[in-house]
């Protein structure tokens, strides 16, 4: 005969209090901060691609960090749904996602205002060169602004990406410590 023990000590869960608007607020803008850099430098890739060009290492760099954030949110979304969102988590990969964030800053500053010079080329062959009418220089300008503004908005999200990631780190201390119960 075989006989079973059963432990007579409690068995403890311990349960996180996420404040859910702001939870909902951050993931929504790291959510698009995501897709930004990713839909961005994959049009820069396949730019590049039909130019036969080079593809500089920020692009391929900026489509893996992009794709990373969004499998991180999918998983973040799985935990929550399951209430096992855990502060030491979201504090963990906000880091490392920080980290990733701070080095595609910094990189696509340096392309924007010092050695790629994109910034100035845009001021001086789009901002001040505007071209009207219906023909392919207008075309071929409209591409040129657009490019321009993906350049703008990517180097915003990353700064945003940054800002949020910070957030997220102090969030998670927070929730760790019990102040949003």
């Amino acid at each position: 005969m075989s006989r079973s023990v059963v432990s007579s000590r409690p068995v403890y869960t311990q349960r996180y209090v996420w404040p859910e608007v702001q939870l909902n607020i951050w993931t929504i803008i790291v959510l698009v901060a995501g897709c930004t850099v990713l839909g961005v430098f994959a049009s820069f890739v396949n730019d590049q691609q039909r130019l036969r060009l080079g593809i500089p290492w920020l692009f391929p760099y900026a489509i893996t960090v992009g794709s990373l954030v969004v499998i991180f949110v999918i998983i973040q979304l799985i935990l929550v749904s399951q209430r096992r969102l855990l502060p030491a988590f979201m504090m963990l990969f906000s880091f490392i996602f920080l980290v990733l964030f701070l080095a595609g800053t910094i990189e696509t500053a340096i392309q924007l205002f010092g050695e790629g010079n994109v910034s100035s080329n845009c001021q001086t062959y789009v901002n001040n060169n505007p071209v009207s009418g219906q023909n392919v220089q207008t075309l071929a300008w409209l591409e040129q602004d657009s490019i321009c503004s993906s350049w703008y908005a990517a180097f915003s999200f990353w700064i945003i990406g940054c800002i949020f990631f910070v957030w997220m780190i102090v969030m998670g201390s927070q929730v760790a410590r019990g102040e949003y119960t």
